[in-house]
């Protein structure tokens, strides 16, 4: 018998996985409101890669078109020496099947757009600007106290409010983000001519040196290095300091340092892990994406992870149509979690691995072999 009464969720968070897991849920009927802490709907950022698997999500979405049409695809990454010889070029694995190119690289504002036009057309109500102060559990539903003196009652509320959520802590999870070591400078930058893929020098000043393609005209690039305390580092020296790291490299590094002149462009992040072990839900108060899980870009699988834990939590709650028992909830919550930690801890612990043996400077590690083993896995459906 159909539930008579809607089923209502709280999305806390606009990221990837908050405007993914909101359609999705849309879609099956269920009443939304998003809640976004910042006035401009996080639509900032370089560049980001996006393997099949996080394709797939994005087909599933009815975004993936656009994604496509605005993005760079293709199916290698090049290895090279530091002075820009390309010694190897890799077939990458198709991760999210043979009918979907293996990665494309997108300006990660552009994907941005892309899912909050979808979230605006699922007819979800989304408030910008807007935190939860506080979240009052009861048997029957969630009480939420917000930001601006208002609240809701809901059935469910889903936590996709990031790496530093506010959410986790506020409902007794006590894992944190820890830092890897290593930290990424990233920028936009235009494409030079004859650039088609990634390529990834291992060596030189820095960890890594890479680019990714982000549109027929743009690319995004990077540069891993030792950590640094954020505060001796002046951000007005943001480009002068990428720009003395890229020096070294040959290849389309020249041409890529050159564009480097604007500091506000450039981004500096320290790599974190992140792991909830233990169950991510508490009561009717459940984590997806980056709230239960990070890890550094190194298998380039932060946002396909997100992207799958929407589409799993979404399938779980669709298929369910009433969640007034406390009991059948936990239950459902349970078997999300279930369905998602053996594919995440995978993830995050070989996306650490490949870091820390850089770190460690191990010459002889199996890196193709890890990443050979995790991309062929990751072809499985979550």
């Amino acid at each position: 018998m159909t539930d008579p009464r809607p089923r209502t969720v709280l999305v806390i968070g606009g990221g990837a996985s908050g405007n993914a897991v909101t359609v999705l849920l849309r879609r099956a009927g269920i009443t939304v409101d998003l809640i976004e802490a910042k006035p401009d709907w996080n639509v900032l950022g370089s560049g980001i890669t996006l393997q099949g698997n996080a394709l797939r999500v994005l087909r599933e979405l009815g975004v993936w078109d656009k994604a496509r049409e605005s993005g760079y695809a293709f199916d290698s990454v090049g290895l090279a020496t530091p002075d820009g010889h390309v010694f190897h070029v890799q077939q990458d694995i198709r991760t999210g099947g043979e009918d979907l190119p293996a990665t494309i690289g997108m300006q990660r504002p552009r994907l941005q757009e892309i899912l909050c036009e979808a979230v605006r057309a699922s007819g979800a109500t989304v408030r910008l600007g807007t935190t939860a102060d506080d979240l009052i559990q009861g048997e029957t539903g969630v009480t939420a106290r917000f930001s601006d003196g208002t609240e809701g009652r809901y059935d469910l509320v889903i936590a996709a409010d990031g790496l530093n959520s506010l959410t986790r802590a506020m409902i007794g999870i006590s894992e944190k983000p820890e830092p890897t070591g290593m930290a990424i400078w990233r920028v936009a930058a235009p494409r030079p001519a004859g650039l088609e893929r990634t390529d990834l020098t291992f060596g030189g000043p820095c960890y890594i040196a890479g680019y990714c393609p982000t549109s027929e005209n743009t690319i995004y690039a990077y540069l891993v290095e030792a950590n640094r305390d954020r505060a001796s580092i002046d951000p007005a020296s943001y480009a002068d300091e990428m720009r003395r790291l890229a020096a070294p490299y040959g290849g389309a590094w020249p041409e890529i340092a050159a564009s480097i002149t604007d500091p506000a462009k450039v981004n500096y992040t320290w790599f974190d892990r992140l792991l909830v072990e233990g169950s991510w839900h508490r009561g009717r108060v459940v984590l997806a994406g980056d709230a239960a899980h990070a890890c550094p870009p190194t298998l380039a699988q932060g946002a396909a992870m997100s992207l799958e834990d929407a589409s799993v939590l979404a399938e779980l709650l669709s298929a369910q149509e009433s969640w007034d028992s406390l009991d059948a909830l936990d239950d459902l919550l349970t078997r999300y979690h279930e369905r998602r930690i053996g594919r995440v801890r995978m993830v995050v612990e070989a996306s650490v691995q490949l870091g820390q043996w850089q770190l460690d400077g191990v010459r002889d590690a199996d890196v193709p072999g890890l990443i050979g083993r995790t991309m062929s896995a990751l072809k499985e459906t979550p």
